[in-house]
């Protein structure tokens, strides 16, 4: 099994090549050697040339940009944070764009592609590097693909068509690439951790794992997203979804930002947007910089660069620049920013968090610990402000090594899927039918006729309902009959909606999914014929069969709900 997750802010995989039958051993690749670095995950970023070519990914993706520089820098295709391209579309096509550093546009579809490309051959070569002479291609694995819970299924879709691009795994054989939510692989790995594996000291010793009934929240704070899930442990610590998935775009870049907010303030004049076009890699440096000194909840302080002295320098001393601002102070060549400065970069962030923990937590469930997971988790003013926020109400636990949590959970999926026994369907999903026309309750403009016979169409028959509990392997039956005795073939027209009561298929905010038809070639029957139709709703992708029960001919689609 290979498992990547592919964050906004960092990336990484683990894999695991001992059988299913023994126990596991996941491998954690480490980054960054060649900047002088031992991380578990590399910066999500990507570069391409100007003829839209792959040059890098990571760490070495940041340095090349950075020693590129100038002019030349500008022809280049710097990409990162573009993970949250995804997020909150209203519509999400095969063909959108996005905007690198430079202002140039490229497919995102090949910019995910070639990411996820480059994650999958670096995972190969490091597993061929220490297996003395055998040789593992990609389709010897099941692959593992963490996304966001709160992603809605466009954006799962997209990244699912990434990695089939990417050559993760080939047409024919996608059962092997299994999509994760990223909070749920994180609750499976920190249910089974001894109470010395968690930072805080407020667990009862006890794995979770071994505590059926309890009941707890997962906030994984990530650098684009905090994505939040409730799960109880059943018997033999599999895990129930209680509460369907939220969570906001207001993770750790949101910080990010504000701190460059502030810099734009203190080099007024026109001065940090000067620095910004001259200097972009220098920028995407001090950024980077910037998030690992987040993570204190000190005063900060770092060094300002040469070029940016020198550009403010042409308008005003150095000093001049910190006289109007508040919470930061110019100190012998370096930037000093106040804690309370930092804190105010969080404030938005954290009431992110407290708004969406407080909407579960008055709610009838009885939760015991809110578990922190995800990069964002290792800053200690969100660490600190949770535990002060609702510290009495819950326990507060983090997992050393917050960050790895998800990835090192998702082995555990990809081996297991069953771990998560069921789900809150986020959407009420049916199937268009007609039935006989009654005037008491049926629109007048839905009226058609079979011979003598009103009959009313597109009526929308619920197969199941936003928040109902959908097993991981459930499948649902059902059974539809022809409207002709003469028909030789029946469309299946399949439909989405947030709404729990829709009437018709083409009623507000109710989407089309996908359709097919089913030969129904022996007409002997008439209308007592029979197809019956299985969706499979608990996987990762909705898949529809309907099967003619006289011929035995079928039909089958895979929804899709990505405008093409």
């Amino acid at each position: 099994i290979i498992a990547i997750d592919f964050g906004t802010s960092y990336s990484g995989y683990v894999f695991n090549i001992t059988p299913s039958h023994e126990e596991p051993d996941p491998q954690l690749k480490m980054w960054g050697k060649e900047v002088g670095l031992q991380t578990p995950k590399t910066p999500t970023c990507i570069l391409f040339d100007e003829s839209e070519e792959f040059v890098a990914f990571g760490y070495e993706a940041i340095e090349s940009y950075n020693n590129i520089g100038g002019e030349d820098a500008k022809r280049h295709y710097f990409f990162q944070n573009f993970k949250m391209a995804l997020y909150g579309k209203e519509e999400l096509r095969r063909d959108m764009k996005i905007q690198a550093a430079n202002g140039k546009e490229m497919e995102a579809l090949k910019v995910f592609t070639e990411a996820l490309r480059f994650l999958k051959e670096d995972a190969l070569k490091t597993i061929n590097s220490n297996t003395a002479g055998m040789v593992f291609l990609a389709s010897d694995f099941t692959w593992v693909l963490t996304v966001p819970a709160i992603w809605d299924q466009p954006a799962k879709q997209f990244m699912r068509e990434a990695a089939m691009q990417a050559g993760i795994v080939e047409e024919g054989s996608e059962e092997r690439l299994v999509i994760a939510l990223e909070p749920e692989a994180a609750s499976i790995w920190c249910k089974k951790l001894p109470a010395e594996g968690f930072i805080s000291e407020k667990h009862n010793g006890t794995p979770l794992d071994q505590c059926q009934g309890s009941q707890y929240i997962v906030v994984d704070c990530g650098g684009g997203t905090i994505d939040i899930t409730v799960h109880e442990v059943l018997e033999r610590g599999v895990l129930k979804e209680l509460h369907k998935a939220s969570g906001n775009n207001l993770g750790g870049q949101t910080v990010d930002r504000k701190f460059k907010e502030f810099l734009r303030e203190i080099f007024s004049d026109g001065v940090w947007d000067e620095y910004e076009e001259n200097y972009p890699s220098e920028v995407q440096k001090l950024l980077y910089d910037f998030t690992l000194l987040k993570q204190s909840g000190e005063d900060v302080q770092f060094t300002c660069s040469f070029n940016l002295g020198t550009l403010a320098q042409k308008k005003k001393t150095l000093e001049k620049f910190f006289e109007s601002v508040e919470g930061a102070s110019w100190n012998n060549g370096s930037i000093k920013i106040s804690k309370e400065k930092m804190r105010y970069f969080f404030e938005e962030s954290l009431q992110g968090i407290t708004k969406n923990l407080w909407e579960i937590l008055k709610r009838e469930y009885s939760i015991e610990y809110i578990l922190l997971v995800g990069g964002f988790a290792n800053s200690q003013i969100l660490h600190q402000y949770i535990i002060d926020q609702f510290g009495g109400t819950c326990r507060i636990l983090c997992p050393f090594r917050a960050q790895e949590a998800i990835m090192r959970g998702a082995v555990e999926f990809g081996r297991n899927p069953s771990w998560v026994a069921s789900r809150k369907s986020p959407y009420t999903y049916g199937v268009a039918v007609s039935e006989p026309f009654d005037e008491l309750k049926h629109k007048p403009e839905k009226k058609f006729m079979v011979g003598e016979e009103e009959w009313c169409c597109d009526r929308f028959v619920k197969l199941v309902q936003a928040g109902e509990d959908v097993r991981w392997d459930e499948i649902r039956e059902h059974i539809h009959r022809p409207v002709d005795k003469y028909q030789t073939l029946m469309a299946m027209r399949f439909y989405c909606t947030e709404r729990i009561f829709p009437k018709y298929v083409d009623d507000l905010g109710v989407e089309e999914v996908g359709s097919f038809h089913v030969p129904m070639p022996d007409i002997s029957g008439g209308r007592e014929r029979q197809v019956r139709l299985e969706i499979r709703f608990g996987s990762t992708e909705i898949t529809a069969t309907a099967i003619d029960v006289t011929s035995g001919s079928k039909g089958s689609i895979k929804f899709d709900f990505i405008k093409t």
